[in-house]
Protein backbone atom coordinates (compact mmCIF):
# COMPACT_ATOMS: atom_id res chain seq x y z
CA UNK A 1 0.00 0.00 0.00
CA UNK A 2 2.65 2.39 -0.53
CA UNK A 3 1.41 6.01 -1.09
CA UNK A 4 4.31 8.85 -1.60
CA UNK A 5 1.99 12.37 -1.11
CA UNK A 6 4.03 15.40 -0.96
CA UNK A 7 2.64 17.55 2.28
CA UNK A 8 3.43 20.98 3.93
CA UNK A 9 3.03 22.40 7.55
CA UNK A 10 0.23 24.31 6.39
CA UNK A 11 -1.52 21.31 5.77
CA UNK A 12 -0.24 19.29 8.90
CA UNK A 13 -0.85 21.76 11.07
CA UNK A 14 -4.01 24.45 9.39
CA UNK A 15 -5.29 26.21 12.06
CA UNK A 16 -2.27 27.49 13.92
CA UNK A 17 -1.95 31.45 13.08
CA UNK A 18 0.78 31.90 15.32
CA UNK A 19 3.60 30.56 12.92
CA UNK A 20 4.47 28.65 15.87
CA UNK A 21 4.58 24.40 14.52
CA UNK A 22 2.51 22.42 17.39
CA UNK A 23 2.11 18.69 17.03
CA UNK A 24 -1.18 17.32 17.67
CA UNK A 25 0.00 14.00 18.46
CA UNK A 26 2.87 12.52 20.04
CA UNK A 27 5.09 10.18 18.69
CA UNK A 28 2.85 7.05 18.38
CA UNK A 29 -0.40 8.96 19.11
CA UNK A 30 -1.81 8.68 15.39
CA UNK A 31 -1.22 5.31 15.50
CA UNK A 32 -3.55 4.59 18.11
CA UNK A 33 -6.09 7.44 17.17
CA UNK A 34 -6.04 5.64 13.69
CA UNK A 35 -6.84 1.75 15.43
CA UNK A 36 -9.35 3.04 17.51
CA UNK A 37 -11.11 4.52 14.76
CA UNK A 38 -10.90 1.38 12.54
CA UNK A 39 -12.03 -0.25 16.05
CA UNK A 40 -15.56 0.84 14.91
CA UNK A 41 -15.74 0.58 11.64
CA UNK A 42 -13.57 -0.35 8.63
CA UNK A 43 -12.54 2.60 6.61
CA UNK A 44 -10.93 4.19 3.85
CA UNK A 45 -7.54 6.60 3.88
CA UNK A 46 -9.48 9.46 3.20
CA UNK A 47 -12.68 8.65 5.81
CA UNK A 48 -9.72 8.34 8.55
CA UNK A 49 -8.56 11.80 7.83
CA UNK A 50 -12.13 13.45 8.02
CA UNK A 51 -13.09 11.35 11.28
CA UNK A 52 -10.02 12.76 12.88
CA UNK A 53 -10.95 16.20 11.90
CA UNK A 54 -14.09 15.62 13.39
CA UNK A 55 -12.67 13.98 16.52
CA UNK A 56 -10.54 17.26 16.92
CA UNK A 57 -13.54 19.60 16.07
CA UNK A 58 -11.24 20.76 13.03
CA UNK A 59 -8.75 21.35 14.89
CA UNK A 60 -6.27 19.64 13.43
CA UNK A 61 -6.40 17.84 9.52
CA UNK A 62 -4.01 15.43 9.16
CA UNK A 63 -2.44 15.59 5.47
CA UNK A 64 -2.40 12.16 3.28
CA UNK A 65 1.52 12.50 3.41
CA UNK A 66 0.78 11.86 7.20
CA UNK A 67 -2.13 9.52 7.07
CA UNK A 68 -0.32 7.11 4.41
CA UNK A 69 3.03 6.36 6.11
CA UNK A 70 1.16 5.44 9.66
CA UNK A 71 -0.82 3.16 7.59
CA UNK A 72 2.11 1.53 6.02
CA UNK A 73 3.33 0.80 9.25
CA UNK A 74 0.07 0.00 10.76
CA UNK A 75 0.05 -2.61 7.79
CA UNK A 76 3.81 -4.01 8.55
CA UNK A 77 3.25 -4.63 11.81
CA UNK A 78 -0.30 -6.50 10.94
CA UNK A 79 -2.35 -3.83 12.83
CA UNK A 80 -4.38 -3.61 9.81
CA UNK A 81 -5.18 -5.35 6.20
CA UNK A 82 -5.83 -3.17 3.82
CA UNK A 83 -7.88 -4.53 0.32
CA UNK A 84 -9.18 -3.70 -2.54
CA UNK A 85 -12.64 -2.59 -3.28
CA UNK A 86 -15.14 -2.40 -6.36
CA UNK A 87 -15.17 1.21 -6.39
CA UNK A 88 -10.94 1.28 -6.32
CA UNK A 89 -10.84 2.95 -2.75
CA UNK A 90 -9.02 0.56 -0.61
CA UNK A 91 -10.58 -1.10 2.30
CA UNK A 92 -9.00 -0.50 5.87
CA UNK A 93 -9.86 -3.08 8.70
CA UNK A 94 -8.33 -3.56 12.15
CA UNK A 95 -6.84 -7.37 12.70
CA UNK A 96 -7.13 -9.06 16.04
CA UNK A 97 -3.25 -7.93 16.69
CA UNK A 98 -4.49 -4.58 15.85
CA UNK A 99 -7.35 -4.86 18.85
CA UNK A 100 -4.79 -6.62 20.69
CA UNK A 101 -2.53 -3.81 20.41
CA UNK A 102 -5.33 -1.20 21.33
CA UNK A 103 -6.25 -2.68 24.22
CA UNK A 104 -2.81 -2.72 25.56
CA UNK A 105 -2.38 0.83 24.90
CA UNK A 106 -5.93 1.83 26.25
CA UNK A 107 -4.87 4.29 29.07
CA UNK A 108 -2.32 6.05 26.50
CA UNK A 109 -5.28 6.46 24.60
CA UNK A 110 -7.75 7.48 27.19
CA UNK A 111 -4.61 10.66 28.15
CA UNK A 112 -4.75 11.44 24.29
CA UNK A 113 -8.75 11.67 24.50
CA UNK A 114 -8.42 13.69 27.69
CA UNK A 115 -5.87 16.33 25.78
CA UNK A 116 -7.80 16.98 22.95
CA UNK A 117 -11.08 17.36 24.60
CA UNK A 118 -8.77 20.09 26.66
CA UNK A 119 -7.50 21.29 23.52
CA UNK A 120 -11.02 21.46 21.64
CA UNK A 121 -12.38 23.21 24.73
CA UNK A 122 -9.18 25.79 24.47
CA UNK A 123 -9.59 25.68 20.43
CA UNK A 124 -13.46 27.05 20.94
CA UNK A 125 -12.77 29.63 23.18
CA UNK A 126 -10.17 31.10 21.25
CA UNK A 127 -12.23 31.06 18.24
CA UNK A 128 -14.51 33.83 20.06
CA UNK A 129 -12.66 37.24 19.28
CA UNK A 130 -13.21 38.86 21.96
CA UNK A 131 -11.98 36.18 24.09
CA UNK A 132 -8.94 36.12 21.93
CA UNK A 133 -8.30 39.89 22.82
CA UNK A 134 -8.74 39.69 26.18
CA UNK A 135 -6.23 36.59 26.41
CA UNK A 136 -3.73 38.25 24.22
CA UNK A 137 -4.31 41.42 26.29
CA UNK A 138 -3.63 39.09 29.60
CA UNK A 139 -1.03 38.03 27.95
CA UNK A 140 0.90 41.09 27.18
CA UNK A 141 0.36 42.51 30.65
CA UNK A 142 1.82 39.50 32.40
CA UNK A 143 4.77 39.64 30.37
CA UNK A 144 5.32 43.47 30.49
CA UNK A 145 4.93 43.15 34.20
CA UNK A 146 6.99 39.59 35.25
CA UNK A 147 9.17 39.21 32.50
CA UNK A 148 10.16 43.22 32.01
CA UNK A 149 9.46 44.60 34.95
CA UNK A 150 11.61 42.87 37.98
CA UNK A 151 8.90 41.84 39.48
CA UNK A 152 9.41 41.53 43.63
CA UNK A 153 8.76 38.11 45.44
CA UNK A 154 6.13 39.88 47.10
CA UNK A 155 4.28 41.40 43.75
CA UNK A 156 4.68 37.86 42.19
CA UNK A 157 2.59 36.57 45.12
CA UNK A 158 -0.04 39.14 44.54
CA UNK A 159 -0.33 38.37 40.73
CA UNK A 160 -0.42 34.34 41.37
CA UNK A 161 -3.27 35.44 43.90
CA UNK A 162 -4.96 37.65 41.33
CA UNK A 163 -5.13 34.73 38.90
CA UNK A 164 -6.38 32.05 41.00
CA UNK A 165 -8.80 34.35 42.20
CA UNK A 166 -9.59 35.01 38.62
CA UNK A 167 -9.84 31.39 38.10
CA UNK A 168 -12.56 30.85 41.08
CA UNK A 169 -14.35 33.39 39.94
CA UNK A 170 -14.73 32.08 36.72
CA UNK A 171 -15.32 28.03 38.06
CA UNK A 172 -18.25 29.66 39.93
CA UNK A 173 -20.32 31.12 37.63
CA UNK A 174 -23.71 29.68 36.68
Amino acid sequence: MRHHHGNTDSERHHGHGSGRRQRFFGHGELRLVILHLLSQNASHGYELIKAIEALTQGNYTPSPGVIYPTLDFLQEQQFITVGDEENGRRMIAITPQGTQWLAENQPSLAQIEERIKARNVGYQLRKNPQMKRALENFKAVLDLRVNQGGVSATQLKQIIGIIDRAALEISQLD
